[in-house]
This record gives structure tokens, sequence and C-alpha cells, in this order.
């Protein structure tokens, strides 16, 4: 941090056994589990209602074991192309219906969908069973809602809503807490632990079915203050976002009940790519629906084959196509969108992080579990299931005021023109070189023009703090450390897809349509 030390001393430092920075489920979850061992938590999250949080896009569900923990794994595993850690997939799934059981239909109450006397589980792109509990085709904003309103109303849990955290507060390898946003040069909260929150990094790319505002903080602010990263080339790619002008994701679970894609000669492709046609892993998909797009010009997803009418299965989504314009009937035309990222803060199966008191759990953590490439609907549980077990890991640590450096804020304010068009170009640059296909000269191009938009932003940190200056700051470091580590992958697996250079495909991967 730059600026000048300051103690603390009269203007009263808060202080907080546990630090959550992040608002989704996996937040949720680690202030819930904290709370519970009688810990003075703080919640601090920059969304300022439900939908700002990635969670409350979610729409497919949450996966479950369903009494076969084996089988989860396998597919888990098998969808990441072999590379997920199969002993963090262990840990998922052994506490996968512990932790949905307690939280989310216990304590939560969520009313998920029923089919008679049972649930009615949903089955999802490269899922080998229906396993998939959802609300609708809206599973996130029924499961963080109920989440946060539950949250409020603990007395020993305080929510510090539309409010940025900026700095981690690091002293010789131990992270106190965080500056946040609520002063000009950042508001000191001292915390036991901190556990960052803080969801994906759609902010990065041009086309997101990301929330606004998802610029990779957490990953950003542990870089910096030297914690490890990993994975950070493996960026998902959703394959079937809503063709429009402001994206919106079809769920997987439309496919799953029967939808299929069609190009623009109106040809069912997906079988020519691989044995489980629409329902193999996503990445598949995502390349393949863009191979489909520009060999014939569109890509759609026709509903006509599902069991019962598209509005009645999905009346969300249907409602959804028809305030955008899209006439459902005729088909809904579909793009690759970037979704979500596998890699972030390395940490361990309780949410650790290489620096002491620091943790990481949900999109913005790299547990090992998906590997180089996501199964769907397995982002909501792992969230759960990390988030309770860092809220619990973090607890009996005292927070302690420490000499800090404030920021400085000489001139807040960060001109609209400078803000606008660094976004712009780090936009157009990760879209170009660092989405579904990547060249070695494109990834080396990407980290030259990266790096030198760095040095601007940096130019400007220098003097001013700002939310926004901060979220530029955290966008590139994170599209800086996604180059980096694709440069240093030379083999294509999952979402980490080159076109030149070695071409060597893992079991998962499509060899193109025959």
């Amino acid at each position: 941090m730059s600026g000048e030390p300051t103690s603390i001393g009269d203007s009263g430092p808060r202080t907080a056994d546990v630090l959550v920075v992040g608002s989704g489920i996996a937040g949720c979850a680690a202030a819930l589990a904290a709370a519970r061992e009688d810990e003075e938590v703080l919640l601090v999250t920059k969304a300022s209602e439900p939908e700002d949080a990635s969670s409350d896009w979610a729409q497919g569900g949450i996966a479950t074991t369903r009494g076969d923990p084996e089988s989860l794994k396998e597919d888990i595993i098998e969808a990441s192309a072999n590379t997920a850690d199969p002993e963090a997939v262990d840990v998922l799934v052994e506490n996968a219906a512990p932790a949905v059981r307690d939280v989310l239909i216990d304590t939560l109450e969520i009313d998920f969908d029923t089919l008679g006397a049972d649930y009615d589980f949903a089955r999802e792109a490269a899922h080998s069973a229906d396993r998939i509990l959802h609300v609708d085709a809206s599973t996130g904003q029924h499961v963080l809602r109920p989440f946060l309103s539950y949250l409020s109303e603990v007395d020993n849990v305080t929510i510090l809503e539309d409010t940025t955290a900026l700095e981690l507060i690091r002293h010789e390898g131990r992270v106190h807490g965080a500056l946040l946003d609520t002063e000009p040069d950042g508001k000191p909260v001292f915390a036991g632990a901190t556990i960052l929150a803080t969801g994906g990094i759609g902010d990065c790319f041009e086309d997101s079915t990301n929330p606004a505002g998802s610029t990779g903080d957490g990953i950003a602010m542990a870089f910096l203050a030297g914690a490890t990263v990993e994975d950070m080339e493996f960026v998902q790619f959703h394959p079937t976002a809503a063709a429009v002008d402001d994206p919106f994701l079809l769920s997987e679970a439309v496919r799953g009940e029967g939808g299929v894609l069609r190009n623009e000669n109106g040809e069912r492709f997906m079988p020519d790519y691989h044995p489980d046609a629409e329902l193999a892993p996503r990445d598949v998909v995502a390349r393949a629906v863009q191979d489909e797009i520009d060999a014939t010009g569109s890509v759609s997803l026709d509903v006509s084959p599902l069991d019962d009418p598209f509005d009645e299965v999905f009346p969300n989504l249907a409602s959804t196509c028809e305030e955008r314009g899209v006439d459902w009937r005729e088909g809904i035309p579909v793009a690759p969108c970037e979704h979500f990222l596998c890699g972030g803060i390395a940490v361990d199966d309780r949410g650790r992080a290489s620096l002491d008191r620091l943790y990481a759990v949900g999109e913005c953590a790299r547990t090992g579990v998906h590997g180089a490439n996501r199964l769907a609907s397995t982002s909501l549980l792992e969230g759960l299931v990390w988030g309770l077990r860092a809220g619990e890991d973090a607890t009996g640590h005292d927070p302690a005021a420490i000499e800090i450096q404030r920021l400085r804020n000489s001139d807040p304010a960060l001109p609209e023109r400078f803000a606008a068009e660094k976004f712009h170009r780090l936009r157009s640059i990760t879209s170009a070189e660092l989405g579904l296909r990547r060249t070695a000269t494109g990834i080396d191009s990407a980290r030259g023009v990266l790096r030198r938009l760095k040095g601007e932003v940096d130019a400007y940190t220098r003097t001013r703090t700002s939310r926004s200056l901060y979220e530029l700051r955290n966008a590139t470091v994170v599209a800086i450390l996604i180059a980096n580590a694709a440069a240093d992958s030379d083999e294509s697996v999952g979402c980490h897809y080159l076109e030149d250079g070695s071409r060597e495909q893992t079991p998962t991967a499509e060899a193109g349509p025959n």
C-alpha cells in the first residue's frame, strides 16, 4: 500500500473476529459458520442488491449426490478433462449432502421444485444422472435472497452493503484485515481472520454472464499481498448465452430437458462433435457452437423437443426471452459467453490460502475441484461446502490493530474517459486473445498490452483512491495473471485451447466434426 505510515490510535479502528468480503453463497456460508462459533462477523459487500452477486444469477441449480457420491466424483473429474484434484473432489462430494441438508433445507427451508413426493432432480451437461436440485431455472436468487435475509437477523453478524475492500492489511506474512472504501484514504478493519468470497471476473471480458462489478477483486488483492494463485488460464465460457445486445444465460437444464442446438442451416451438429452431443462438457459444447457460428452464421437453441412446453418448464426464462424480444418458439439465438473462472487463489480443503489467516472461497478460490473445466451446477455446491469449512476454521483468532499505511487521496476523482478507455482496451485484448481459442502469438500480444495498461493504471493509484480505479486495477491484474498462466501452458486442455503449438487433447475434448 502506498502512503505514509499511520497509527490508528484514537480514531477507533473497527474490528471483527472474522471479516468476510463478498455476499454470494460462499461468503454467506462462511459468515454463517463463523457466527455459529460465536464469532463477531463483519460481512462486507460492494453489492447493494442481491442481484449484484453472481450467486443470485445462478440458474440451473445445485448438484447433489443422491446417495451416490462416487458417481458425482467421476463426473466432476471427467468433465475436468481428468485434471481435477481427486482429494478436493472427495471433500466436495462427502460434504455435499450434509451441507445441503443443513443450510438449504433445514435452516433456510428453500422450496426446491418437487415431482410428487420427491424432489424434481434435473440433469445437466456431463452429468450421468438426474441430480440437480433447482427452483425453476432461477435457483440462485431463491437461495441467496433467503440466505442474506437470514443472516441479517443473526445478532453477531453485521452486513455492510455498498462497501468495497481496497487492500488487504498484511504484516510479516499474516493478513490482519482490509482497508475499505468508506473513508477517502481507506477505512481499516482489523480481523482475526479474513475470508475472501468476491466472485468472478466477468468485467475482464466484453460479454459475460456475470453481474456488473465482477472485477476479480479478491484474486488481485490476494496476489498483490503475496498469496499464491493457480490455474488462472482456465476461463470457462458458457455455450448458451442468448445472442442479444445484453446477453443472458440459458440454463444448461434446457438441454438437459431435451433442447438441441442447430446451426443456421437448421442442422443439429453436436452429435458430430461428441458422443454426449448437447450434454458434452461445457468447453466442448462452447467451442462447437463457436465453430458452427463461424461456419454457418448463427446457432440457435431449439426448445421444441422438450416433453412439455418451454414456458411451462422454464417460465422465468420464457419471460426473459419475451422481454428481450426473443421468440423462443422459433429457436433462441445463442453464442458462447464468459461464465466462470476455474482457477484463483490457491487454497486447501479448509479454504486456507498461502498467507496466514487469509481464506478464499467460491469462484475467487482455486480448490482443485474444477481443474481445467467445471461441471455444471457445482459452483453453488463448492461455495456452500468450502464456505462452511472456511468459516468454521477461521475462528479463535483475536483481531489486532497494527500500524498501517493509509492510501493516498490527493485527487480522488477518476476521469470517466480514462476508466472507460482503459476498460475498453482491457476487454478488447482479453476477448480477442484469451477467450475460447488462443494462440501463442496472441497470448504474447495480450501480455504486452496488459503490462503497458497496468503501468498507466498504477500511475493513477499513486495519487488517487476510488472504487472504480481499484476495480480497474484489479481487473488488469487478473487479466495479466490469465495471460501469464496461458503463456506457461503449452498444451490444450479443458478451457485452455490452443489453436497452434501442441494440439494434443485429453479424452473429453472433441476431435471436431466428422
